[in-house]
């Protein structure tokens, strides 16, 4: 928005310029500098005519002026007559004065006429750049209001998800506290009964927070929906809120869910979704061999250490039902954008996967097929070419090109692996 203002100016600015340079154009050439010429040439003109006429009066002796004796001279006097062709002669001159003055009247009526349009246009161009500024800032508002109804929305997920974590925390805290009573010891695990649940609340007010709203997240996973079919269930690791699961459920496609996060599970519980709370090798190792038609997983990997990835891979492998997909998708490490907002925000991610390094590990395992694909680009955020077609200017946005490949690729990207 910040350049389409720049330009509306600049484009105001112009037109303005255009329009101070033509008046000046006008003014020097209009009556302002013509005017007093014209008159003076007249004077002239007239002053002689009546030196003329003074001087054949006095001539001929004659008491009444010339003029008024005779209304039309003779053919003789007319043609023959010095003095006729002197009052021809000054007539004529009269007459291209007036010729002059006209072309002038014609010349100035054309400048206003183009002062006109060029007055309309500057008029035009201040209109587009009002109905900018003003659109400029009822979208500021407007994307002020809609940050505000977000992080809003975001903490009343919060508090609603503390609220039933507060009322199975007493229940653990009363039996606590009736063991303490006894004089008994607590167990470790009873006492850690109580610390977990609030980490679990912490990490899903993360999510909320930062990761977006589960329609924005739906919005964004609905693009890895081709890759499964109705030939088996998939099993979605680190399913998070449900988001994926859920479009699974509306395509009916038979789905479910693993996460370790027991405050995650509880929300996909709320939406009546399969899903369990563990470790997500282990669950995955207990499904048999071959019996899973896809094996999905979004911005999970980056948290594992190479070993548990490498293991995982290996079990998708053998879970997977022939014509098996496998989705793992990730921060896209080739983004300087999406390491600096994204993969370095979250402090529990671990290692970033390179695109190619998690496409050998697939392969090696004995995937086929493997293809790497990418989501969320960053069009507002890339470097804006310059116009032109001149060789330095090619260069430049070679150049610019390269740093926005560099600088703003997409945020994420997903390696699609298939078993034969």
């Amino acid at each position: 928005m910040r350049r389409t203002l720049e330009k509306l100016a600049q484009e105001r600015r112009d037109k303005e310029q255009e329009l101070s340079h033509r008046l000046a154009e006008i003014k020097q050439k209009g009556p302002a500098e013509r005017t007093p010429q014209s008159v003076s040439a007249l004077e002239k003109i007239l002053s002689r005519l009546k030196d003329t006429l003074k001087k054949e009066q006095e001539k001929a002796g004659l008491k009444k002026p010339l003029l008024a004796r005779r209304a039309k001279p003779s053919v003789e006097e007319a043609t023959g007559s010095p003095f006729h062709e002197q009052v021809f002669l000054l007539l004529r001159e009269h007459q291209n004065l007036l010729l002059q003055n006209l072309e002038l009247t014609g010349e100035l009526y054309a400048g206003l006429t183009d002062l006109i349009g060029l007055q309309g246009a500057l008029t035009d161009a201040k209109d587009k750049e009002w109905d900018a500024l003003g659109s400029n800032h009822v979208g500021l508002i407007f994307k002020s209001l809609e940050w505000r109804v977000d992080k809003l929305s975001a903490e009343y997920e919060d508090a609603k998800l503390l609220m039933k974590k507060f009322i199975l925390l007493r229940e653990k805290l009363d039996r606590l506290l009736a063991v303490l009573e006894e004089k008994k010891a607590p167990q470790p695990e009873e006492v850690r009964a109580l610390l977990t649940p609030l980490e679990d609340w912490r990490y899903a007010g993360f999510e909320n927070r930062f990761r977006g709203g589960p329609e924005d997240v739906k919005k964004q996973l609905r693009k890895y929906l081709p890759y499964f079919s109705k030939n088996g269930p998939v099993l979605d690791l680190g399913c998070g809120r449900g988001e994926f699961l859920e479009l699974l459920r509306e395509n009916g496609i038979e789905a479910a869910g693993v996460d370790i996060n027991g405050q995650m599970v509880d929300i996909c519980l709320d939406k009546g979704l399969l899903c369990q709370k563990g470790d997500i090798l282990e669950k995955l190792a207990a499904r048999p061999d071959g019996s899973l038609g896809g094996v999905f997983s979004s911005q999970v990997i980056e948290h594992l250490p190479p070993a548990y990835l490498k293991k995982l891979i290996e079990l998708s492998l053998h879970k997977l039902c022939g014509g098996g997909t496998l989705i793992l998708e990730t921060v896209n490490p080739l983004s300087v954008f999406a390491l600096v907002q994204v993969y370095y925000l979250d402090p529990s991610h671990r290692n970033p996967v390179h695109p190619q390094a998690l496409k050998f590990m697939l392969e090696t395992a004995g995937f086929e097929g493997v293809e790497i694909t990418t989501s969320s680009p960053l069009e507002s955020e890339r470097l804006q070419p310059l116009p032109g077609a001149d060789e330095p200017t090619s260069i430049l946005n070679r150049n610019i090109d390269s740093l926005n490949d560099l600088l703003f690729a997409p945020v994420n990207y997903a390696a699609v692996a298939r078993k034969k």
